[in-house]
Order: C-alpha cells, then sequence, then structure tokens
C-alpha cells in the first residue's frame, strides 16, 4: 500500500546515514586477524593456549594497517595514548560476551585520543604478541586515529 510504501522510505531515510557510516569502515583486516587458530600448552600457572597465526596473519606483522572498531571503556584502564579497539561492540566484545581474543588490539597511540562510542579507525603498525599474557595477541604501535 502507499502508506507503507511512505513508512518504509523514511525509515531508509532515517537509517541511511547510520548504513553509508558502517559502509565506509573497513572490517576486512578483523576478518584475516581471526583465522588463528591456538596451540594447547602448560606453563608454571597451568594450561594454557598460544596462538598459532597463520601465514597471512605473520605476513602482515610488521606492515601499516587499518583497524575499525570500537574502543573498549574499561573503566579506570582507558588511557588517551593506550586504548583497546574491538571489532565487535562492548555487549560482544572479548571481554564482555562472545568475541574471543583475536577481536580486539591493544593500540599504542602516537597522539591522545578522546573516548568515544562510535566506530573509530586507526592505523599503525602490526605487531603479533604470542607468549606476552601481560598483552593482547594483536598490538598496534605508532597508531594515529583516522578521521
Amino acid at each position: 500500500s502507499k502508506r507503507l510504501d511512505m513508512k518504509i522510505t523514511a525509515l531508509l531515510i532515517f537509517l541511511l546515514p547510520t548504513f553509508s557510516v558502517a559502509q565506509d569502515m573497513d572490517f576486512t583486516i578483523w576478518s584475516k586477524l581471526a583465522n588463528v587458530e591456538y596451540e594447547k600448552s602448560e606453563d608454571e600457572y597451568g594450561e594454557v593456549y598460544i596462538p598459532d597465526f597463520s601465514t597471512e596473519i605473520e605476513k602482515m606483522e610488521d606492515t601499516e594497517i587499518v583497524l575499525a572498531g570500537y574502543i573498549m571503556p574499561f573503566e579506570g584502564m582507558f588511557s588517551p595514548k593506550h586504548i583497546f579497539l574491538s571489532s565487535l561492540p562492548a555487549a560482544a566484545c572479548y571481554f564482555c560476551g562472545s568475541g574471543g581474543p583475536e577481536s580486539v588490539a591493544e593500540v599504542f597511540l602516537d597522539e591522545p585520543i578522546e573516548f568515544t562510542n562510535e566506530i573509530v579507525q586507526i592505523k599503525g603498525i602490526l605487531k603479533l604478541n604470542a607468549y606476552d599474557y601481560n598483552q593482547m595477541m594483536y598490538l598496534l604501535e605508532d597508531a594515529k586515529m583516522i578521521e
């Protein structure tokens, strides 16, 4: 009906800016970073899982990449130059919901940034971390937020 068409058109006009922002963000790197397996091992504290990075991921190490994602709002842990970036919103991230450790990167920024709930894009040099449990397995160094 004509009334239904008008409602759908109004809804699309309302939602279009949201879709266009998401389309401008490139999440393909996250799908590549998700291609990791884990080997079970043990250390002095017990059982641990060591990431076994794919050849594709290893080839990205020490290169500049761009990650689109959400800044994780950890109370008392947000630092304007040291953040955790997730491919998933907070409710579904590795720490809070269904994502795995491959869905989060630890980011070391050259310039301070402000916290936002919006999707951001961060450019930096990818470093892989398989053995330091005090850091995430994906590190982004010399990073800058892309405006």
